[in-house]
């Protein structure tokens, strides 16, 4: 089977599980609620058949999801320095990044990206305009899920470069000295792209899909 075939069927596990946990929030009776669970169980079966994740594993980050399935949200920090663009690598897949993650319940998406940075780069931050808002996935079990990723163009006001408890190595790239090997879905190569015009174009418009 073809990856883009493949990744077709993952779509659609991802798309009927949004379904089954929306259609089990509402479900009238213990029947209707059955019958979701089951829908969720075919989606797990169908991500197995598809991915390196077993149905077990799948079923253990299904199960806890409640309530109207909505995208998660991703910030990603573009942090510049002489010209060239912070990048973190992560312990995980020792694989190179924009520093960032998921926004926590409570936080400002500005708040966010600047504490991400915080911590997995050892700078102090200001965010001072949005680079773009892209449709995205992560690397397992975080892919599974539907997401929103928000860039956002930083300056630096204080702090030390170093790395964090998620991340190994911290440093400053030009345009052409970017790393080929990029960390799963974290940062893609039109996020990076995108970071350097911004950076470069005062009156840059935020990209969006």
């Amino acid at each position: 089977m073809s990856a883009e075939h493949s990744d077709l069927w993952v779509d659609w596990a991802r798309e009927i599980q949004a379904l089954a946990q929306t259609g089990q929030h509402y479900a009238a009776d213990g029947y209707q609620s059955a019958r979701y669970r089951r829908l969720i169980e075919i989606s797990a079966e169908i991500f197995a058949d598809h991915t390196s994740l077993s149905q077990s594993q799948l079923m253990e980050v299904f199960y806890p999801q409640t309530g109207y399935a909505t995208p998660r949200v991703d910030v990603r920090g573009a942090v510049f320095q002489h010209g060239k663009l912070l990048m973190v690598r992560e312990r995980i897949d020792n694989g190179w990044t924009l520093p960032g993650g998921w926004a926590d319940v409570g936080d400002a998406p500005s708040e966010a990206v600047e504490r991400e940075i915080m911590e997995e780069a050892g700078l102090l931050v200001k965010t001072k305009r949005l680079v773009g808002v892209y449709d995205a996935n992560r690397i397992p079990p975080l892919e599974l899920f539907h997401a929103y990723k928000l860039v956002f163009l930083c300056e630096i006001t204080g702090g030390d470069a170093r790395a964090g408890e998620e991340t190994s190595q911290v440093e400053f790239f030009g345009r052409d000295e970017i790393p080929d090997r990029l960390s799963g879905e974290r940062t893609h190569w039109r996020h990076i792209e995108d970071a350097f015009s911004a950076h470069q174009d005062a009156g840059w418009r935020t990209r969006y899909d």
